[in-house]
């Protein structure tokens, strides 16, 4: 007996281990789709729930568990946009897409405890423009057929007729979807040669943000700069953005002289240099931003406490931060 179970248990193995090396791309499709961390980890999770609900035979019957498990992600996360805009009418305030942190500090740091290159496209979460704040923002005035239409196709490479079969319509009407999502985001883009550039921009920013000085603020940023802030009715936030560079400084020199002791720091925040603002040791605000010709035009403020679990000092990989509490 023991002989016969031996090869069927090697057999299990494999298919086991292809099922569960899906998680991270999986993961890094829903928060594309989704614009959410939290939102998309429960998509996932339900697909696996789907996944294992299933009889060992159907399971085996599924040519590519890999696909199966793709498809399904993407129809969870279709019927979640759906809903998503209903309760995002009833937001209070400014929504904004959760902010990522940098892919060492989630989903438990890099993938083989890290080791050399990331082997697919959800290991390079951070790496691409697909996952800046300025490209999720852009995503989110989509419709949710436009939406998974151009993330499956433009990002993940899916070729029109499977991301027909996924989302219900014809490969043309899929063709139509992503070049219509394809033209919004044109204008979202930003080189990669600017990513160095906005490190010094962001550091200088919050040099000047530290010691209050609203003439380097407003040098900073572009004169028609705008600033939205994402409390989700939690905390204080401007419900409507706050538009142009002197009066964005001027809110910020309010904010810092009504929460004195707070701390900021340089992180990287969806694959751009950003800012972590933290206050009696509690992760506060996670600022993304958006520049063009050496200025400012876009920060984006997130400070409703539910979308910065995340960024908690106790989530596994903040090596530096854990112990003391403080930048490194």
């Amino acid at each position: 007996m023991s002989t016969q179970a031996e090869p069927g248990h090697d057999r299990c193995e494999p298919a086991l281990s292809v099922i569960l090396g899906e998680r991270r791309q999986l993961t890094g499709l829903a928060y594309r789709l989704l614009g959410s961390l939290a939102e998309a980890e429960d998509a996932v999770q339900e697909t696996y729930t789907r996944w294992y609900a299933m009889s060992r035979q159907q399971q085996e019957a599924v040519e590519s568990p890999g696909a199966w498990l793709t498809t399904v992600a993407s129809r969870i996360c279709l019927d979640l946009l759906g809903s998503a805009r209903a309760r995002r009418e009833r937001y209070v305030g400014e929504w904004i897409p959760e902010p990522l942190p940098d892919r060492t500090e989630w989903i438990g740091g890099p993938a083989g405890g890290g080791s050399a290159e990331p082997a697919d496209p959800a290991d390079r979460v951070t790496l691409d423009e697909s996952v800046h704040m300025a490209f999720l923002v852009v995503l989110e005035s989509m419709t949710p057929a436009e939406r998974v239409a151009f993330i499956l196709h433009d990002v993940f490479r899916y070729p029109f007729t499977e991301v027909a079969g996924i989302i219900g319509r014809t490969p043309a009407a899929c063709r139509q979807l992503a070049s219509s999502a394809r033209r919004r985001t044109r204008a979202a883009r930003q080189p990669a040669a600017a990513t160095g550039g906005q490190a010094a921009l962001v550091r200088r920013f919050k040099e000047a943000w530290e010691v209050r000085d609203i003439r380097a603020l407003v040098d900073l940023l572009d004169p028609d700069a705008t600033m939205t802030v994402d409390g989700g009715g939690l905390v204080g936030a401007a419900l409507r953005p706050v538009e142009g560079g002197e009066r964005i400084a001027q809110y910020l020199i309010h904010i810092a002289g009504k929460a004195p002791g707070l701390t900021l720091l340089e992180r990287t925040v969806n694959g751009r240099p950003g800012l972590v603002a933290r206050h009696s040791g509690t992760t506060a605000t996670v600022a993304a931003f958006g520049l063009t010709g050496g200025r400012i035009t876009h920060i984006w403020a997130i400070r409703n406490p539910e979308k910065l679990r995340p960024w908690t000092e106790d989530r596994p990989g903040r090596t530096g931060d854990r112990a003391s509490g403080h930048a490194g």
